[in-house]
């Protein structure tokens, strides 16, 4: 999955999926970024393909299924999960968890590396791609596919009765996953009671975690796409919420993402993604996009144990879960040799934390899982993984910009068509932001859309009231959406 939350379309009218591809190319053209390869990158990825390093060890015994969106081919992460009795009978987990491991098909400098440190991640946005890899890599031979043997970076983390890792370690192996789940059928298996053992195991590993992410004070965010459902001609946004399994299964990639950090952390080098505390004004904001869609949100309660009050599967809900992501401003990497660095922690996660179980969409989970699986075997971290450590964050932070601003873009594409017919029409909203440089702009949260919007005014904009507005401008080929307030400001509540 990616990382953040994703626009996604559910339309059969073919002038509107003609209208997205056409404003997609031109974001992808204002960007300079495509989904097409140069040919030396190409032929370089088929070689590899052809020709894989591969491991010694043998794992394919290892029932791993992988659990991913239903149309993913990029497969990164594969599971299994067995139970580990303890002392006393309370038992505990063994899961291993493989991670698609790129050196069998990448060498330092060759061009398909080059190419990635200049891509740095895949692009996401309206059911388009902008991917980190080649198709023959990362959507062929590099991917966990099932009943397929691959090349995998194998995690083995014990797990406590509750929950929490108590030992990790990470080496080269062969494996072959049983099957391919989306996260729908592997939720249905749940439910109707056909689950593996590994999807059971899962689930209640993901709630124990759940639970210690509380108590530690932790804030995952359960981001939900943005759908856009096209029928009759008229655009709808709605949310599709995560499911239960996305949840769970999301808690063993940070159960690994934990561990890898410790290793690091223990051996004072490695690569760790990190976050600051959130700026208060951005929190202020979050409690005015609160109100604004009537969720109720105590003064005396704070932003971690906000966010999980909130249920992803209401609208209003996502919709707040959506605004929250602007607290995690300021995410980035720190790369380190020698010693620890002076803030190595995840704010959001209150706790160090690594990066290492997408190397097929992130670039810099590639090395940071070199650096465990060199740290594992009692080995010198690779010389190539050291030389590029000291310019990945820097890579990582401009690649996650250009990410950013992509898919604000297709956000901006899309809203715009869901109030192209809309134009004129007046909506209750709150005025969530303003610009401190131009006071008469700012941003409002419209109430029955969902959304967030440039607003205007005459004079200085009333940052956290409720106001009336209305849609002046919706143009799909400008991807720009405008609000001014009403003049009539007895509509104020």
């Amino acid at each position: 999955m990616p990382s953040n939350p994703v626009v996604r379309l559910r339309t059969d009218d073919s002038d509107v999926v003609t209208t997205i591809r056409a404003g997609i190319a031109r974001i992808q053209a204002e960007l300079d970024v495509t989904p097409d390869f140069p040919p030396e990158v190409l032929a370089a990825a088929e070689q590899a393909a052809a020709s894989p390093r591969l491991p010694d060890l043998d794992r394919t015994d290892l029932d791993l299924v992988t659990i991913d969106p239903e149309t993913a081919q990029d497969l990164d992460q594969a599971v299994h999960v067995q139970r580990e009795p303890g002392a006393g009978g309370e038992g505990g987990y063994v899961v291993h968890y493989a991670i698609a491991d790129l050196a069998a098909f990448i060498t330092p400098g060759d061009p398909v590396d080059v190419e990635a440190h200049a891509r740095g991640e895949t692009l996401y946005g309206a059911d388009s791609k902008v991917p980190l890899h080649p198709p023959a890599i990362s959507e062929d031979a590099g991917s966990l596919l099932p009943d397929r043997v691959r090349p995998a970076l194998l995690w083995t983390i014990r797990v406590d009765a509750d929950g929490e890792g108590t030992d990790i370690h990470v080496e080269r192996a062969l494996v072959r996953s049983r099957a391919k789940l989306s996260y729908e059928s592997a939720q249905a298996m749940l439910d109707d009671g056909t689950a593996s053992q590994t999807l059971l195991l899962v689930k209640e590993i993901g709630e124990k975690r759940i639970v210690r992410d509380a108590a530690r004070g932790g804030v995952s965010l359960p981001l939900p796409d943005q759908e856009i459902d096209i029928a009759d001609g008229r655009w709808r946004l709605e949310y599709r919420s995560l499911l239960p399994i996305e949840e769970w299964n999301a808690q063993i990639s940070l159960l690994t993402g934990f561990g890898a950090a410790s290793l690091m952390v223990y051996a004072r080098v490695g690569l760790l993604r990190t976050l600051p505390d959130p700026d208060p004004r951005d929190v202020q904001r979050l409690h005015r996009t609160a109100r604004a869609l009537g969720v109720e949100w105590p003064a005396e309660v704070l932003y971690p144990d906000f966010i999980r009050t909130l249920d992803p599967h209401r609208a209003d809900h996502a919709a707040v879960i959506l605004a929250s992501a602007r607290l995690l401003r300021g995410s980035g990497y720190v790369a380190f040799d020698g010693a620890v660095p002076a803030e190595p922690q995840h704010s959001a996660l209150a706790s160090e934390y690594a990066h290492v179980t997408a190397p097929l969409r992130r670039l810099a989970d590639r090395y940071a899982g070199e650096v465990c699986v060199a740290l594992c075997a009692e080995k010198p971290v690779p010389s190539w993984v050291l030389a590029a450590l000291p310019d990945l964050p820097s890579t990582m932070q401009r690649s996650s910009q250009q990410a950013r601003t992509y898919e604000r873009a297709v956000v901006d594409l899309v809203e715009a068509g869901l109030l192209v017919d809309r134009v004129g029409e007046v909506f209750d909203a709150v005025v969530v932001a303003v610009d401190e440089k131009r006071p008469e702009r700012g941003t409002a949260m419209v109430r029955s859309l969902g959304v967030e919007a440039p607003v205007s005014d005459a004079g200085p904009l009333p940052l956290g009231e409720d106001v009336r507005v209305r849609l002046d401008t919706a143009d799909v080929a400008e991807r720009k959406v405008r609000f001014s307030l009403v003049s009539d400001r007895s509509s104020r509540r």
